[in-house]
Order: C-alpha cells, then sequence, then structure tokens
C-alpha cells in the first residue's frame, strides 16, 4: 500500500473517530498531492472538514493537485472568506485555475476580499483565454536590468520571492523587452563587477499570452526545457511557465485525448458524480446511434439477400470488427502525432502509403486466415472467398480513412480525436457490409 493510501486510510478512520486534534497533526505532516488523493474517497462535507483543518499555504496546495471537478465541489462547499484566504497563498497561474471554474459574480466576491496586489495578478490572467499560455502563466519572474551587475543581481535575487523556484534568470532592457537569460549557477563563477548581459545564451525561446498550451507542452517537452518565458507582442517579458505546470498540461491533454478516441467527454474523471456525466455521455451515444442506424441502413438494402441465405449474418460482425479495430489502430497513431506535432498535411502522402501498405499485407494476412476457417466452418470455398475480400476491402478503406479523416478535421478547426468513435467507424461498418453483402448478392446464384 503506497503513503497516499495509507493516508486516506488514517483521515477516514479519524474522521469517524472524530479526533480532529490528530487529525490535524497527521495532516500537517502529509504532502498536499497525498491528501488530495485521499480527498477523493470522502464525501464533500468530511472533505470540507479536513481542508478546514490545514493552513492556507497547504490547502492551496492541496487544491491545486485536485480533479477539476471535485475541486469546484469543494470551492462552492466553502465561503468567499476562507476561498480568498486560501488563494492568497497560491500561487497566482494556481489561483486563477481555481477562479477560472467559477461563476463571475462569484469569482468578483472573492477578488474584492484579496490583496490587492494578488487580485490584480489573477485578473490579468483571468483576462486571456482557458488552455492559452497567459492562463498557465506565473507573473512571478526573476528578471533583472540588463545594465545591473553580477552583484547587483545577485542582491536582488537575495529579495524576490521568485527565487526559490527559478533556475533561469531573465535579463530587460529598461522598456522591460526581454533580452535574453542565462542558468542562475552562472553567477557563482561570473565577476561581480560583470553587467548580467554578458552572460546571457544566444536568443530565448518565448510563446505569447495566446499561443496554445499545447503547443507550449510540445515546445518544452521538444527542447526538454524547464521554464518558457512569455512576452507580449511588443517582445516585453510578462510571465514563466514552468515545467510543473507543463507536465499538467501533458497530462490533461492526453487525458482528453484518450477519453474522446474511446467517445467519453474529454474533462470526465472516474469521481465525477453520474447527474455530471450523464448529458456528456448521452450525446455520445446519441451521435453513435445515428451512426449505427446508417451502418444498419445499408443491411437493410440487402435484407432479401440475407433472408435467402442467412448463413451470411454469421459473418458480418466479423468484417465489422475487423475494421473497426484496424481503423482504431491507424486513428490512434495518426491523433497522437497531431497531438505531439509529428504529424501534419505535409506528411500525408507518406503517412496514407504506410497505412494503406499495412492494410493490404494485414489485410491479405487476415483475409486467408478467416477466408480458411470460413470454409472448415461452413464448407463453401466461394462464401469464404467473399468474407476474404470483403475484410481486405474494408481494412484498406480503415487504413485510408483513418489517415485523412482526423487531418480534415484538423484543418476544420475540430478536435481529431473524435474521429475514431463517430466518423471513421461508420466508414468502415458501412463499407464492410456493403463490400461484403454486395459481393454475396451478385454471387447469390452460386451460393444457393
Amino acid at each position: 500500500m503506497d503513503d497516499a493510501a495509507k493516508l486516506a486510510e488514517t483521515v477516514r478512520a479519524l474522521l469517524e473517530a472524530g479526533r480532529l486534534e490528530r487529525l490535524a497533526q497527521t495532516l500537517e505532516e502529509a504532502h498536499g498531492a497525498d491528501i488530495a488523493a485521499a480527498l477523493g474517497g470522502l464525501a464533500v462535507p468530511e472533505q470540507v472538514t479536513v481542508l478546514r483543518l490545514l493552513s492556507h499555504g497547504q490547502a492551496g496546495t492541496v487544491l491545486s493537485e485536485l480533479d477539476d471537478q471535485l475541486r469546484l465541489e469543494l470551492v462552492r462547499a466553502l465561503d468567499e472568506v476562507e476561498i480568498s484566504g486560501i488563494l492568497d497563498r497560491m500561487q497566482p497561474d494556481d489561483a486563477a485555475e481555481v477562479l477560472g471554474e467559477l461563476p463571475e459574480d462569484e469569482v468578483e466576491k472573492v477578488l474584492d476580499l484579496m490583496k490587492e496586489d494578488k487580485s490584480e495578478e489573477i485578473q490579468e490572467l483571468l483576462e486571456y483565454g482557458e488552455k492559452t499560455a497567459g492562463r498557465i502563466m506565473s507573473p512571478d519572474v526573476l528578471a533583472v536590468q540588463e545594465t545591473a551587475s553580477v552583484a547587483q543581481a545577485i542582491e536582488q535575487i537575495r529579495h524576490s520571492p521568485a527565487a526559490e523556484s527559478a533556475h533561469l534568470l531573465y535579463v530587460v532592457d529598461h522598456h522591460e523587452h526581454l533580452v535574453g537569460a542565462f542558468p542562475l549557477r552562472r553567477l557563482i563563477t561570473a565577476d561581480p563587477v560583470t553587467p548580467v548581459r554578458v552572460l546571457c545564451e544566444g536568443e530565448v525561446m518565448s510563446v505569447t499570452p495566446e499561443t496554445d498550451q499545447e503547443e507550449v507542452a510540445r515546445l518544452v517537452a521538444k527542447y526538454d526545457m524547464l521554464s518558457l518565458a512569455v512576452v507580449d507582442h511588443d517582445h516585453r517579458l510578462r510571465g514563466v511557465i514552468t515545467v510543473d505546470d507543463v507536465i499538467d498540461v501533458i497530462r490533461e491533454e492526453a487525458t482528453e485525448d484518450i477519453q474522446r478516441l474511446g467517445g467519453a467527454g474529454g474533462d470526465e474523471t472516474v469521481l465525477d458524480p453520474a447527474a455530471a456525466v450523464f448529458p456528456k455521455r448521452l450525446l455520445w451515444r446519441l451521435i453513435n446511434l445515428g451512426t449505427a442506424v446508417l451502418a444498419a441502413s445499408v443491411i437493410g438494402l440487402f435484407e432479401d439477400s440475407i433472408q435467402a441465405l442467412a448463413i451470411l449474418a454469421i459473418f458480418m460482425p466479423v468484417v465489422a470488427s475487423m475494421g473497426g479495430i484496424s481503423t482504431t489502430q491507424t486513428a490512434t497513431v495518426v491523433v497522437r502525432g497531431l497531438a505531439l506535432g509529428d504529424m501534419a498535411s505535409a506528411h500525408l502522402w507518406r503517412v496514407l502509403k504506410k497505412e494503406v501498405a499495412l492494410g493490404l499485407t494485414t489485410g491479405l494476412a487476415t483475409a486467408v486466415i478467416m477466408g480458411l476457417i470460413a470454409y472448415l466452418w461452413k464448407g463453401q470455398l466461394l462464401l469464404s472467398v467473399i468474407v476474404g475480400t470483403a475484410l481486405l476491402i474494408n481494412m484498406l478503406v480503415a487504413a485510408a480513412v483513418g489517415v485523412v479523416t482526423p487531418l480534415a478535421l484538423k484543418a476544420f478547426r475540430v478536435d481529431p480525436a473524435i474521429a475514431s468513435s463517430v466518423i471513421i467507424t461508420t466508414f468502415t461498418d458501412v463499407c464492410g457490409f456493403f463490400s461484403f453483402l454486395g459481393l454475396a448478392t451478385l454471387l447469390m446464384k452460386f451460393l444457393l
């Protein structure tokens, strides 16, 4: 049993026994991430009790670690004074994330109760759109004027709260334009009278506040960066995004893609209440129902053939299932490539040729195996050839559609992750049934 599981059991036992003083001592020694995990198994009133036993600083850490839905429920159970006290001790970007989930009137009440400087920082972050660099950046940047000496920079760092988590020192001019940056460790070996601009290492990579957070994550991962500067359109330094924020973005985006590939809402968690999940699940199931009716209508075109030769119904699920797995494999790789920036329109023909080649080779292999099974099972050579041919056709279609559809959706600014569960599945079902039943109908007189 890991530390989080042990803490969850201890918290539950102490709550049931009413030993709140002992619980407060236990929580004081625990990590915020473990406390957040323990809260997931408690009812909201118990979560509130636990949160109120924490210091404001520790409570802020716990809130920043919670899933969106759980955090929203917990924050709504607290009054504005409690929330403002906790947010005052949080990093501005984390506090903005918490407030971004609340109604505007509640946000204004909380901000009015907070310290003025912190309130202004958070309000500035909230002006940027969700899932942008501006929303996740921290305005607390460790920066010095380019004319400062190493000795002056060290003295400034000593009095800067941002120094606790910084590893880079940013250098700006007198108009706050970003000039350069260098690792803090270089200050140790540099001559105290050396101007800091001399220590700068080439051009600093940066993004604007409007940059999508997924692009931020891609840059940090690609160039192995620990932080990324955020500048406005005049190249003035506005904030910094650190790797811990990027890790959260990567997890969020990956979770969203995986859930949408499976036909679930991108922001759903296992602990969400059924009432909150119901409309999201229902929407996707109604969409899937519509595509299923479309596939069924194709089958209806060949109703007479199925009545005349009922054996066809046995092999229909096989054709549809093999097309489904083929398209899921292709679409998953392509969607993930798009998310990571490895796949673009320029790569279409290269990827398409690869996937079609795979569709052809794997299609031939499965067609031969399934044809052999069909012949041994039913003893009809022509039927086995029809089943195998339909499988091959469907897997070729699946390969092509699995590549083209996500790219087309991306071009129309639609999340490609929805492709597998809706559009592509419909293509393969329709094509699979049409090719199998169509071939069987054309050759019906030889099968009867």
